[in-house]
C-alpha cells in the first residue's frame, strides 16, 4: 500500500493484516556529485515501488525519508530514529530501510530498522528489457530479505 487517500483508507480497515513498513532513504545534494546523488534516490525509488506492487497488502510504503548529503551521519540517524519511533508505536513490527548510499551501513547498529542496502544500478543507458531483468532480480533479493525477517519474528 502506498501513502495515498485510496490506499490509507483500506490500510486503516487492514490494519492488523499490514505489519510492515518501507522506508526509503533519499539523499539530495545539489552542490557535490550530483548525478550520482540523484542515480541513488531514483534507483531506491524504482524498487521501493516494485517491492510495494509485489507485496501490496502486506506492507505501507511510506514517504522517502530525504536527508542532505552534507548532513552529518549523527543527525540523520538521530531524526529517522523519530521515524522510526513513530512507525512502532503506530503498530508496524517490521521497518525495512532500503538505500543505495553506503554511509549508512555506519548507523545501521543505532537503527531498530532493517537496512538493506544496495548499491545503484545505473540504468539510464540500458535497454527497456535489461532494465526489467536488472530490477527484477533486484526485487527477487529485497523479497527475500523481506521474508527473512517475517520468519525470524515468528522463531524469535
Amino acid at each position: 500500500m502506498k501513502w495515498t487517500e485510496s490506499d490509507i483508507e483500506v490500510y486503516a480497515k487492514e490494519r492488523e493484516y499490514v505489519d510492515t513498513a518501507v522506508v526509503p532513504l533519499i539523499p539530495i545534494s545539489l552542490t557535490s556529485n550530483l548525478k550520482s546523488t540523484v542515480s541513488m534516490g531514483e534507483y531506491i525509488n524504482i524498487i521501493s515501488n516494485e517491492l510495494e506492487r509485489q507485496l501490496k497488502g502486506r506492507l505501507l510504503l511510506v514517504p522517502a525519508f530525504t536527508y542532505l548529503q552534507s548532513e552529518t551521519q549523527d543527525s540523520r540517524t538521530e531524526r529517522f530514529k523519530k521515524i522510526e519511533d513513530e512507525l512502532t508505536d503506530g503498530g508496524m513490527k517490521h521497518i525495512i530501510t532500503l538505500t543505495s548510499d553506503v554511509d549508512w551501513k555506519q548507523s545501521e547498529e543505532h537503527l531498530s530498522s532493517g537496512l538493506l542496502w544496495m548499491p545503484a544500478i545505473p540504468l539510464e543507458h540500458m535497454d527497456e528489457q535489461h532494465k526489467v531483468e536488472t530490477i527484477s532480480a533486484q526485487i527477487k533479493q529485497v523479497l527475500q530479505f523481506v521474508t527473512n525477517k517475517w520468519q525470524s519474528s515468528i522463531k524469535g
